[in-house]
């Protein structure tokens, strides 16, 4: 590893920090560099507060004069919710900025590398890109889709069941996959789930980390006509977070009325042609409303229409060492699926690990910008 790798590796280090804390924003980290020493460094926090960059150079203060700052992301040169990274940097005299990766936010889009440029500092890109882009696939998928990233979830028997044929389904996974499903909801800014898996699970849909400060997904249920209990776990006053019902105009109004008492936001969207919620209207829903990321917990039903509808950016799929069977027994993608094998979405870049007495398999649908995992 060279030494201006070993730098943006730190840069990169500081950015994982605040992994699943910053959306709509990036996840960014920033060491600043004299004389063969890091004097300065920081990353992002969460929204509204100060950028990596500010971080950083107010660590470094005077001694910034004539630096060289590693930085994940393009810095910003626009005014938003914090003034641009670029105006400190350049009245700082950090000498030399070098970035992973451009930022694609229109409002920034290569200004900040040009104003700098203009300012006389030597600018550069791509060192740690893949990296960085895997860090920030959620921003960069939104960005420039306006729409936010999905990765579908989901927990099943060596031959793809994900309940018996009673019902019968916890825990397939392990305690040790259980914890990284929930690291998993930590990261997203939505999880989706089915209405038929909240009446047979009456799931929660909530973080639960023994060694962070959980920061809850908001939780989607879609629910096209109003068949979800009303004294389902998902709709509690106590819950932490919020509850999204997804549904269509089959939705009985006084069920509204009643949701809507109990701080329960009803989200009335088009149906597709099988009368269910339309998937493409509640990503693009959820894009204006600022969301980066969906994780789709399922079940079946659910799972099957985003994959049917070529709407899955990544899988992450924990494989337990049982065999289940039964020709009734759910499994874990449902929907109409391919006809022929070369219709099969075929994932790229797949990574398979232990996770306790599972395996995990990670991988990306074509066309996922997702860079290295």
């Amino acid at each position: 590893m060279t030494t201006p790798e070993r730098y943006m590796t730190r840069a990169l280090e500081l950015a994982r920090r605040a992994a699943g804390l910053t959306s709509p924003n990036p996840t960014v980290g920033a060491v600043i560099v004299k004389n063969g020493k890091i004097i300065g460094e920081g990353y992002h926090r969460a929204a509204g507060l100060p950028h990596a960059e500010i971080e950083a150079l107010r660590m470094a203060g005077e001694n910034a004069c004539g630096a060289t700052m590693y930085v994940t992301l393009e810095p910003c040169n626009h005014h938003g919710k914090t003034p641009p990274c670029t105006e400190a940097i350049i009245e700082a005299g950090i000498a030399a900025v070098h970035y992973a990766i451009p930022d694609p936010n229109p409002h920034v889009s290569g200004g900040g590398h040009r104003r700098m440029a203009a300012a006389g500092i030597e600018v550069s890109a791509g060192i740690g890109a893949a990296e960085a882009r895997h860090q920030n696939r959620f921003f960069l998928h939104a960005v420039t889709t306006g729409k936010p990233y999905t990765i579908a979830k989901f927990a099943m028997s060596l031959d793809g069941k994900i309940a018996t044929r009673t019902g019968d389904s916890q825990w397939i996974s392990g305690t040790e996959a259980r914890e990284m499903a929930h690291r998993l909801r930590q990261l997203c800014d939505v999880i989706a789930v089915g209405a038929e898996t909240v009446i047979a699970d009456d799931p929660q849909l909530t973080v639960r980390l023994p060694d962070v400060t959980p920061a809850h997904p908001v939780r989607v249920v879609l629910d096209s006509g109003g068949r979800v209990p009303l004294s389902a776990k998902i709709f509690s006053p106590d819950l932490p977070g919020k509850t999204i019902v997804a549904a269509t105009d089959r939705f009985p109004a006084e069920r509204r009325r009643r949701l809507d008492a109990c701080g329960i936001e009803t989200l009335i969207l088009p149906p597709d042609p099988a009368g269910r919620v339309s998937l493409a209207s509640l990503l693009d829903e959820l894009g204006r409303r600022g969301y980066n990321s969906l994780q789709i917990e399922g079940g079946g039903t659910v799972l099957g229409a985003f994959f049917d509808g070529g709407l899955v950016n990544e899988v992450w799929a924990f494989i337990a060492p049982l065999v289940i069977g039964g020709t009734d027994a759910p499994t874990a993608v449902g929907g109409t699926g391919a006809a022929r094998l070369s219709d099969a979405l075929q994932l790229r870049d797949v990574t398979v690990i232990r996770v306790g007495s599972d395996f995990l398999l990670r991988g990306y649908a074509p066309g996922t910008e997702a860079g290295s995992p």
